[in-house]
């Protein structure tokens, strides 16, 4: 662990911050977004009020006594919890909790008709059938001549940013970026991500060495061109295929030998990415023209074969910081060349959901990670470390602290 000791971590009791607008005014709006969504009965909108009574105005109530997951969730910290007002637990905890009591008043748990079904998935397909999601998959074409080295920045920065990847994933003006007044990227490591995943052909030597001294099946770990990427997905749609765009030129370059796309185990915080999501995102990539379906549908063999396979883990939807997690999961990300975390929840997660000094360094609060890590994130929650002080006076002086939460900067951060 480091030897960082780290600050109180969020609340959201205080009115006015981001997180208590998140539980007082985000959650009552998601409500009411999934009851106009779909048909649902009269019983389930008396849960879905009781629900927005208990969020706004309660206190935290247990599962019932059959549920799942109850004892899940009281080994994540629903014993300590349980009473006490949403807004006065961290806020990772009530946040989480949150979106498990609305697939429960939902049916999603139950034994009845609604069982299983994705409360957001129409948000999701929505954005995924957008035709700007057609208009980024045809950009693609336009990259298909272009230096490899050209197209791995782009298809980086196209993961990092997610739905803003606009503009040829990034590539129609390269020196943008270095022009602006206060950058986008606020950290690159991106250099260091890279060193990670050497090409097969620049390390073919160190691969023939590194495999004559390790058993069958063991990954050849980081420098060897062939070893696992786990990548640790954030959002479902038009986020999380960039990420397996990544994935697939990442695989055909030999950057790594194989994927590993970690997913939430049911819907999770309104887009975050499940199995089915992976799948119809998919199934929009090689039902697509040019590039787009070449690259899909090297995907679907990649999963067939098993050099790209989902891992949906209990532990990745737990309100817990990833320095809890369980020893299995520890031992998965300590045999990957590297793990890649994306997105603001996974971030905030990796470093811990405290109100960090912007300078803390980020090889100091992640020295508990089993393996390398890099997080590729766009700022959209107030927790950021790993910043020069040159960088943060410079976000203060332009835009006070509206820099942490209004995605319009990134990250790429690592740590070896």
């Amino acid at each position: 662990m480091s030897d960082t000791p780290a600050p109180p971590v969020i609340l959201g009791d205080e009115p006015g911050s981001f997180p208590h607008s998140v539980l007082a005014e985000r959650h009552p709006a998601i409500i009411q977004q999934v009851r106009e969504a779909f048909p649902y009965g009269p019983d389930i909108h008396r849960r879905l009020d009781a629900l927005l009574d208990n969020c706004t105005k309660g206190v935290i109530e247990p599962p019932a006594a059959d549920a799942p997951d109850r004892d899940r969730w009281r080994t994540w910290g629903l014993d300590a919890y349980a009473g006490r007002s949403w807004f006065e637990v961290p806020w990772l905890w009530s946040e989480s909790y949150f979106y498990r009591q609305l697939l429960e008043a939902v049916g999603y748990f139950g034994t009845g008709p609604w069982r299983g079904v994705d409360p957001f998935r129409p948000f999701k397909l929505a954005e995924l059938n957008a035709p700007e999601t057609d208009e980024e998959l045809t950009a693609l074409d336009a990259l298909e001549g272009r230096p490899v080295h050209e197209r791995d920045r782009a298809l980086l920065h196209g993961s990092l940013w997610g739905n803003r990847a606009d503009l040829g994933f990034r590539l129609s003006d390269v020196e943008a970026e270095k022009r602006a007044a206060v950058t986008g990227l606020v950290a690159d490591d991106s250099d260091a991500l890279w060193s990670l995943l050497p090409t097969a052909t620049a390390t073919a030597t160190a691969t023939a060495t590194a495999t004559a001294g390790v058993g069958v099946g063991a990954d050849p770990g980081p420098g060897t061109g062939a070893g696992t990427l786990c990548l640790v997905a954030d959002n479902a749609g038009r986020e999380l295929i960039p990420d397996l765009l990544l994935a697939a030129h990442l695989l055909a370059h030999g950057r790594c030998g194989r994927v590993v796309l970690h997913v939430k185990p049911y819907p999770y915080y309104v887009s975050d990415a499940t199995t089915a999501d992976v799948v119809d995102a998919l199934r929009k990539l090689t039902a697509a023209r040019g590039a787009a379906a070449d690259h899909g549908r090297r995907l679907w063999a990649a999963m067939a074969d098993g050099t790209l396979t989902v891992r949906a883990h209990p532990f990745s939807a737990a309100p817990l910081p990833y320095a809890a997690m369980p020893d299995d999961l520890r031992a998965e990300f300590a045999t990957a060349s590297l793990t890649i975390v994306k997105g603001d929840l996974n971030y905030r997660r990796l470093v811990g959901d405290s109100r960090w000094n912007p300078t803390t360094p980020f090889v100091d609060v992640t020295a508990y990670f089993p393996g390398p890590v890099a997080a590729l994130r766009t700022l959209k929650s107030e927790v950021i470390t790993g910043l020069s002080a040159d960088t943060e006076a410079a976000l203060v002086a332009a835009e006070g602290q509206r820099w942490r939460t209004g995605g319009t900067h990134a990250l790429i951060q690592v740590r070896k």
